[in-house]
């Protein structure tokens, strides 16, 4: 696959300097560590090997990878692992994609306290579809779901929703059989809309009386509880964003969807079009317009920015799983899944994916681009960062 012709790396590259002066003070260590992971990345500063084709004696050097969750360019096989765990564990019934989307005057306070508020969008998209699924009135079941963090929209602005795949049906309350949703219906928006909307409201104002809130800028009069509640009171009454529907081309299309954005964030290489001294331009689609492609030219300044709203916290984690699908008991439910739905028996001698087992694929060593042979590795040689233990917080796949 040939390399894009720009990358985000040289964006930071050629201006991340005169940003990181211009806004001196006001850039987290954080953004730094990403800002630094991802202009090294692939470079001489973080060492890597020398590959010689064992057939023609092709030679070429190939630099190793930051490895940072937020750099455009890595974490692609673990993808491909995640990808391929979570196709592993498809069960044979339809799949539904849903959505939660945070309203925008809320994603302010969201970006202030990602930790704690990113968490909370979490639980109350998790609660709404579990806790709807069980009522006897709708599903009355136990279900499971994959939900994947996104905090941006196509033209970088902050955006925060949840993406959650779930299977159409779910474990009855005393887990003797499976209850499959109706033909092309999973559970009732609006009803989920609702839900989610108190659970994470509430979940706001306990934030708030745990002192575990705070506020900057624009919204530091809401430190105040009062001014805090007139705030929220307004998004109550008012209808938040759900969208659930079956994909089209079944689950497999979501899960590749998703795993594109699992390991990194905000923008792909393959979108920038043009870098100048005032401009980067690229490629976006306006929803609004029936997904029309469309050319957005923002300042250096501006890109840099937006990009790093995106920089999740340390330790935070991005892809989450609920009901049925818990790390804890996962293998065991789904195992009681397929026997109730009759689902053959795995071959034995096959092990499913899993994200700590890479794919014999990427063992194999890559193939020579002149004969098709394979490159072996004749010599390594160190960077900057010379282990692991030297390179700065951030440079991991975490």
């Amino acid at each position: 696959m040939s390399q894009p012709r720009l990358e985000v790396a040289d964006v930071f590259r050629r201006h991340g300097e005169a940003w990181r002066a211009a806004n001196a003070g006001r850039v987290s260590l954080a953004q730094r560590r990403v800002m630094t992971a991802i202009e090294i990345c692939r470079t001489a500063a973080l060492g890597g090997h020398v590959e010689r084709c064992e057939s023609c004696a092709h030679t070429r050097v190939a630099y190793n990878s930051c490895r940072n969750r937020h750099c455009p360019k890595c974490q692609w096989h673990a993808a491909e692992r995640w990808l391929a765990a979570r196709q592993a564990e498809l069960l044979p019934v339809p799949y539904y994609h849903v959505v939660f989307t945070l309203p925008a005057a809320l994603g302010a306070i969201a970006y202030q306290n990602k930790a704690k508020v990113y968490g909370l969008l979490f639980q109350a998209a998790a609660g709404a579809l579990t806790t709807i699924a069980a009522d006897p009135k709708r599903l009355g079941a136990e279900i499971g779901l994959t939900a994947v963090l996104h905090t941006w929209g196509q033209t970088l602005d902050h955006h925060a929703h949840v993406h959650c795949v779930a299977p159409g049906g779910g474990l009855s309350a005393d887990r003797t059989r499976w209850v499959n949703c109706r033909p092309g219906f999973f559970l009732p928006v609006r009803v989920l809309s609702r839900l989610y909307r108190r659970l994470f409201l509430d979940g706001l104002i306990a934030l708030f009386d745990a002192s575990e809130l705070s506020f900057f800028g624009d919204l530091t009069g809401l430190a105040d509880r009062r001014v805090f509640l007139k705030y929220l009171a307004p998004w109550r009454k008012r209808e938040w964003v759900v969208y659930a529907k079956r994909p089209f081309a079944g689950p497999e299309q979501v899960l590749a969807y998703l795993s594109r954005y699992t390991h990194r964030v905000a923008i792909a290489n393959s979108r920038l079009v043009e870098l100048t001294d005032d401009h980067v331009a690229f490629r976006w689609k306006d929803y609004r317009a029936k997904g029309r492609a469309k050319l957005m030219r923002l300042s250096p300044a501006e890109f840099i920015r937006r990009f790093l709203m995106h920089v999740l916290p340390d330790g935070f984690h991005r892809i989450r799983h609920y009901g049925l699908l818990a790390n804890g008991h996962r293998a065991e439910n789904l195992a009681q899944c397929r026997a109730l739905l009759g689902e053959a028996t795995r071959e034995a001698n096959r092990a499913p994916a899993t994200e700590a087992t890479p794919s014999s694929a990427s063992a194999d060593p890559p193939r020579c681009p002149c004969c098709g042979g394979r490159m072996m590795i004749i010599e390594t040689f160190e960077g900057v960062f010379r282990s692991q233990s030297r390179k700065p917080r951030g440079f991991d796949s975490s």
